[in-house]
């Protein structure tokens, strides 16, 4: 049979059409495949893109939540409060943004991110408490910041009403301590000579030679403001030179007028009695006396209730 016979041609024909056919199917499975394979690897790729994405946005969540937290510690301690159960909160959650940021973009399940959103809606309900409650604080803190206020307006009223009344309790004072100054009125001075005679004189001037005592005499005023009580009267006796007889030996000392002290030459101690009691001195300088003017001052309840003046010749 000749091999180019009609019918070898057909087989021949019949074979490569048949491998065609095989041919065909066979890049078609293969085109199918790669499709296949083609939609997983972006389904995959899709997958990973979203798990990224829930991760990120879980990470934002976790570090406002920390931000939120810190603000309320920093809220809280700004009032003198302190609270352990926040920085618990802020730690807690620096530990699960520490556990986020080091998962993998394949390995962050959807079991982690079921886990990671119910605890961030738990800190969230927290956090939405705590502001509720620190509010709260605020506000009662202004109303006792409030009360403190008017409290303190109310003591600076009370203490300048206090310094105005003990301001006019000390005028009042000062001026009753005026109104009860003793007047000492007619007063008198005349020498006693060595023979222990008096002798008077209208010009009050005297022979210094002659003069072994001196005598004041006065009268006091009536006073009904000034207390009956025991009092007692300085004498000074100045000298033309202007320094006051003192002598220790002779009853002198210091007292004080007006806050300074003064040199007084003779005291008297009496219980005043508004009866225009009549009272006087008699001093021993024991001693020359120096010749020239001199002054005689007298002071009771560090007043200056008289004076008057004589001269030695």
């Amino acid at each position: 049979m000749s091999v180019n016979s009609p019918e070898n041609r057909n087989n021949r024909k019949l074979l490569i059409v048949g491998l065609i056919v095989i041919l065909s199917s066979i890049n078609g499975i293969l085109i199918y495949m790669n499709y296949q394979k083609k939609e997983k690897t972006e389904e995959q790729a899709e997958i990973i893109k979203v798990k990224n994405s829930e991760l990120e946005n879980q990470i934002k969540v976790y570090e406002a939540l920390k931000a939120d937290f810190e603000r309320q510690s920093q809220e809280l301690q700004a009032m003198g409060l302190e609270n352990d159960s926040l920085e618990a909160k802020i730690a807690a959650i620096s530990s699960d943004l520490s556990e986020l940021r080091g998962f993998r973009k394949s390995s962050y399940t959807l079991s982690d991110q079921r886990r990671f959103r119910d605890r961030a809606k738990a800190f969230e309900v927290q956090l939405k408490q705590k502001d509720d409650e620190i509010a709260k604080l605020k506000a009662d803190n202004e109303v006792l910041f409030t009360e403190n206020t008017e409290l303190k307006e109310k003591q600076n009223k009370l203490a300048d009403s206090l310094t105005t009344f003990k301001t006019a309790t000390r005028d009042l004072s000062d001026k009753v301590r005026v109104a009860a100054r003793l007047e000492a009125q007619n007063i008198s001075v005349n020498i006693i000579n060595e023979r222990g005679k008096t002798k008077d004189d209208n010009d009050n001037e005297f022979r210094a030679k002659r003069v072994d005592k001196i005598r004041v005499a006065f009268q006091l005023a009536k006073n009904e403001v000034s207390t009956k009580e025991p009092k007692s009267v300085y004498l000074r006796m100045i000298e033309p030179d202007g320094a006051a007889l003192y002598n220790l030996s002779t009853g002198s000392g210091s007292f004080q007028v007006e806050g300074e002290d003064m040199y007084y030459t003779a005291k008297r101690d009496f219980v005043f009695d508004n009866t225009q009691q009549q009272l006087n001195f008699v001093y021993d300088k024991n001693a020359a006396y120096k010749k020239g003017l001199h002054t005689v001052e007298l002071y009771a309840d560090g007043f200056l209730i008289g004076k008057t003046s004589f001269t030695l010749k």
